[in-house]
């Protein structure tokens, strides 16, 4: 049998320091030894398991009897139906999960002999598994929604260009540099180059203005 950890974070610019400490330490606490001495890592999203260490736990180093440890439910995926079916095959394989944040995850249900208590622990288990998933999916929807509204938000406020991409620049500061075409002083190429900007960018600043004339 062998322990084996893994943490994630949605992006590089997030630290894995703290999963990887609360792992060691419960490992330290509890007398286990990590398989390779290590907390096997992924920076990248949960939305699905396309990841290469995760990938590689599960193709070439998790085994029947084998114990994965994790911090939170989310770190393996924020995806409700494809995190659950990932800790159904793992207990089809009879590779036990302990998930920090679920204490109940954290004990040996086939040591017990007592019948009734493993079943009722069985259930709970699977209960706060099913309202964690939930809770993880829910929270990353209403993140996309946010970011949804906000994208509308900025686009009725004429702040978000056609591609997607925040403006450059205000319309009233286009306008300001602009008016040097209208007034004769430049001609359309030449300030387009001085404000590094593209031809469908500026004559989209430049219809804007005139608009709004």
């Amino acid at each position: 049998m062998k322990y084996v950890a893994y943490h994630r974070t949605s992006t590089k610019d997030q630290h894995l320091d703290r999963g990887i400490a609360e792992i060691n330490k419960f490992c330290s606490d509890s007398g286990i030894s990590l398989y390779k001495d290590k907390v096997y890592t992924d920076q990248q999203t949960g939305k699905n398991f396309n990841r290469p260490r995760y990938s590689m736990l599960k193709d070439e180093i998790l085994e029947s009897g084998d114990v994965l440890i994790i911090t939170e439910l989310d770190r393996l995926g924020r995806n409700k139906e494809a995190t659950l079916k990932e800790l159904r095959l793992f207990n089809d394989n009879h590779i036990r999960v302990m998930v920090l944040e679920l204490p109940t995850t954290l004990l040996d249900l086939s040591t017990m002999e007592n019948t009734m208590a493993r079943m009722m622990l069985e259930t709970i288990n699977n209960m706060m598994i099913e309202l964690y998933t939930s809770m993880a999916q829910a929270e990353i929807e209403k993140k996309e929604k946010r970011q949804r509204e906000g994208i509308e938000a900025k686009k009725a406020r004429g702040e978000w260009d056609d591609y997607g991409r925040p403006r450059v620049m205000s319309l009233e500061e286009f306008a300001t540099h602009y008016r040097l075409v209208q007034q004769g002083e430049k001609r359309p190429f030449e300030l387009m180059r001085e404000l590094e900007m593209s031809k469908p960018t500026f004559y989209r600043y430049k219809n804007q203005i005139e608009k709004g004339c």
